[in-house]
């Protein structure tokens, strides 16, 4: 096979490849390393030695990013705060030329409810789990790449299956818009009850900036405290806080992208975040507040161009 040929069949399979570096790193940046070095390693083989190439890659992929998990697990043992996965974020409006991410988040299981849930695996937990029942690698193979057995790789992997079994579903994309709308409006009009209506009893806020500007250093829970964190965030910051969100697709669903606020002579500024939700029975049952810039590699926007 042809170098041009081999770099468009490999460009063909380039979409599945980012999707099995993001779920399994959690990371835009990790991913799309990992599909490029995938890349470097399949032109220094002979292709034609490669029965099934996108099987190949994916093994490939999966053991760049086991590499990645495992930097990254030394890496939050100093991490200032929570640990969120990096969004992906796009436009509210398609603008018709695919970015490789689009297809990514199309699918349920890069919901951000689900990518926080596979961020509390392990290393081996997630390898095993998400190759296997995401991507129907063979225990044998993944067991390969872990450096143990088929056997313990079937057990990584039911353990993996069993701690993801207990995340909800998605709800459906108008449901989750719906509540979302509810519950900035409610915000915007600074009525505590409204907000509280719009929440889940059980409703969480989880922070991620590690020290390079103000969020929820610990998990909030309970929709009061969720309720007054954010109407405090409005207080402290002015309206034009509010003025300053664009909503956008996180993740595949509606949340909101802001390039921040250089503030005004009576309130601070901040700066750029991301905002992600989940819904639970028609009301808002977590909001993730992402404001470390070493996670926007993901963000997609007209005006942000991609890194």
């Amino acid at each position: 096979m042809g170098t041009v040929a081999l770099a468009e069949t490999f460009e063909s399979h380039r979409r599945h490849l980012l999707s099995v570096g993001y779920r399994m790193t959690g990371s835009v940046s990790d991913a799309e390393d990992a599909v490029q070095e995938a890349w470097l390693r399949l032109s220094e083989t002979d292709p034609d030695s490669v029965r099934d190439l996108r099987a190949w890659l994916t093994t490939v992929v999966g053991r760049i990013c086991l590499d990645h998990l495992r930097s990254a697990a030394v890496r939050r043992e100093s991490y200032v705060g929570q640990w969120l996965p990096e969004p992906i974020v796009m436009p509210m409006e398609s603008s018709g030329s695919i970015d490789p991410l689009e297809a990514v988040v199309r699918e349920e299981d890069a919901r951000l409810a689900a990518m926080v849930v596979l961020d509390n695996l392990g290393p081996d937990q997630r390898t095993a789990f998400v190759l296997h029942d995401g991507f129907g690698v063979p225990f044998d193979e993944i067991a390969g790449i872990l450096g143990t057995s088929t056997a313990a790789t079937r057990q990584l992997a039911s353990r993996g299956r069993r701690a993801v079994a207990g995340a909800e579903r998605p709800t459906p994309d108008d449901e989750h818009a719906e509540a979302v709308g509810r519950l900035m409006a409610a915000m915007a009009a600074g009525d505590l009850q409204a907000v509280l209506d719009a929440l889940h009893p059980d409703a969480l806020v989880i922070g991620d900036a590690n020290g390079t500007t103000r969020t929820a250093v610990n998990v909030i829970h309970g929709s009061d405290k969720f309720a007054r964190f954010f109407l405090g965030l409005i207080n402290r910051y002015g309206p034009q806080s509010l003025l300053a969100l664009e909503p956008a697709m996180v993740n595949g669903q509606l949340g909101f992208y802001t390039h921040g606020s250089p503030g005004d002579e009576t309130h601070p500024g901040f700066p750029s975040r991301v905002g992600g939700f989940t819904v639970r029975d028609g009301k808002v049952s977590a909001a993730y507040d992402i404001a470390n810039p070493e996670k926007f590699a993901g963000v997609r926007l007209p005006d942000r161009p991609a890194p």
